[in-house]
C-alpha cells in the first residue's frame, strides 16, 4: 500500500529560511509530508499546545542547528530544543542536522551573547548523543536529509499515511479480523489436540508394560567419597511407575540432570532393601545408585513420543549461560499424573 510519511521539521527561522527550503523540497521529492511553523494553521490554541500535537502525529522528527539557540520557552531552554526534547521524550525515530562551523556563518546568523552561545553548544551537545548528521551549505542539507530519512525509514518503519480510498471498507476490515481470529482459535485446538492425545501411540510400550532398569551403585566401607566396589545390576519395573516417580517435577518445569537425579532415587528406593541382603554386601554402605546413561536416553525418548512430557521454552527467569535441557508435562502428562499420584477417597467405587 503506497504510504506518505510526515516529518516534522524543527529549527530556528530566519537565519534558516533558505535551509528549511531546501529540507522541503528534499522531503516533498521523497513524497513525504513536511510539517514545520510556518505550516501551521492559524489556532486559538497556545503555541507549544499546538506544536506537541503536530509532533505526536508526525511519523519522524528531524532538527536543523545553525548558529542561533533561537526563541525561549517559558521553560527557560530554546522551543527549538524543548520539541527536540519532546519528541525524544516521545520515542521518535529522529535525526539532528548540526552546521559543521557555526563560526563561519554570517554574523547575523549567530549568536552574540556568551549566554546564547553556551546554551547553543549544550543544545549541540544534547543533539549528538542521537543520531546526527553535518551540512555546511543549504544544498549540502537537503542532500543529507534525503539520504538519511530514506535510511531512517528502512530502519525504523512507521505507521505512515494512506489514502482514504486506498483503506478497505469497514465490513471487509471485520472479515479480516473474524477470519484471523478463527485461524488462531484452529491452531490452538489443534495444539491443544495434539499434546492431550494419545491416539497413534498404541503400539508404544507404556503403562503396566515392563522395562528392564540398569544401573550401577557403589559398595563403601572406608571412604566415603570412592567406592571400594562399582557393581552393576538391574531390575524390572513398570512405565507407570517410573513416570509416577519423575512427573511432579515436570509440573513446572525441570532439567534433564534433576530428572535424571530423580531416577536415581527411585532406583535406590527399589533395589536398596534387595541388596542389602546380599551376603557379599554386609557391612557395606550402599551409595551413588545412578541409571545407566542409555535407559535414561530410552525413558526420556519414550515420554516423548507417548506425548506426555515436552521441551520447555527457555524463560527469561533463567541464566543468559544456562544451556541445560528443560522438560515439562502435556497435558495429557498432567492427566496421567493425576491419574497415577492422586489420592481417592477409600470407599470410591473405582477402586472396588
Amino acid at each position: 500500500m503506497d504510504k506518505r510519511y510526515q516529518v516534522f521539521v524543527s529549527s530556528t527561522y530566519e537565519d534558516l529560511r533558505d535551509e528549511r527550503q531546501e529540507i522541503m523540497q528534499a522531503l516533498l521529492e521523497l513524497d513525504s509530508i513536511p510539517a514545520g511553523m510556518e505550516l501551521f494553521p492559524a489556532a486559538n490554541e497556545d503555541q507549544w499546545t499546538l506544536i506537541k500535537k503536530v509532533i505526536d502525529d508526525c511519523d519522524y522528527y528531524i532538527v536543523v542547528i545553525g548558529g542561533r539557540y533561537g526563541s525561549i520557552g517559558p521553560s527557560g531552554i530554546s522551543y527549538t530544543q524543548m520539541e527536540y526534547e519532546y519528541a525524544v521524550a516521545q520515542n521518535k525515530p529522529l535525526i539532528a542536522f548540526l552546521h559543521k562551523d557555526p563560526s563561519s556563518l554570517p554574523a547575523k546568523h549567530v549568536e552574540k551573547t556568551e549566554q546564547g552561545k553556551e546554551k547553543l553548544d549544550a543544545f549541540r551537545s544534547l543533539a549528538q548523543q542521537k543520531m546526527c548528521k553535518f551540512w555546511t551549505t543549504p544544498a549540502d542539507l537537503g542532500s543529507a536529509v534525503s539520504r538519511s530519512l530514506v535510511k531512517l525509514i528502512k530502519t525504523n518503519p512507521a505507521v505512515g499515511w494512506v489514502k482514504a480510498d486506498l483503506l478497505p471498507e469497514k465490513s471487509a476490515t471485520e472479515e479480516i479480523l473474524r477470519l484471523r481470529q478463527q485461524i488462531e482459535d484452529l491452531q490452538d485446538q489443534l495444539t491443544e489436540s495434539q499434546q492431550t492425545s494419545t491416539i497413534g501411540t498404541e503400539h508404544l510400550a507404556q503403562g503396566n508394560d515392563t522395562l528392564e532398569i540398569r544401573y550401577s551403585f557403589g559398595a563403601f566401607k572406608k571412604s566415603e567419597w570412592s567406592p571400594d566396589t562399582t557393581y552393576k545390576n538391574s531390575f524390572n519395573t513398570t512405565w507407570n511407575d517410573i513416570f509416577s516417580a519423575i512427573s511432579p517435577l515436570l509440573i513446572d518445569e525441570a532439567s534433564e540432570d534433576t530428572i535424571k537425579k530423580r531416577l536415581d532415587k527411585f532406583v535406590e528406593s527399589k533395589e536398596f532393601s534387595r541388596l542389602r541382603e546380599n551376603k557379599q554386601l554386609e557391612g557395606y554402605a550402599l551409595k551413588k545408585f545412578e541409571v545407566n546413561d542409555d535407559v535414561f536416553n530410552t525413558i526420556k525418548i519414550q515420554f516423548l513420543a507417548l506425548r506426555l512430557m515436552t521441551k520447555s521454552a527457555k524463560r527469561k527467569t533463567r541464566s543468559v549461560n544456562d544451556r541445560a535441557a528443560y522438560w515439562m508435562l502435556t497435558p495429557a502428562g498432567e492427566t496421567a499424573m493425576m491419574t497415577l499420584r492422586a489420592i481417592r477417597k477409600p470407599n470410591d467405587a473405582s477402586n472396588s
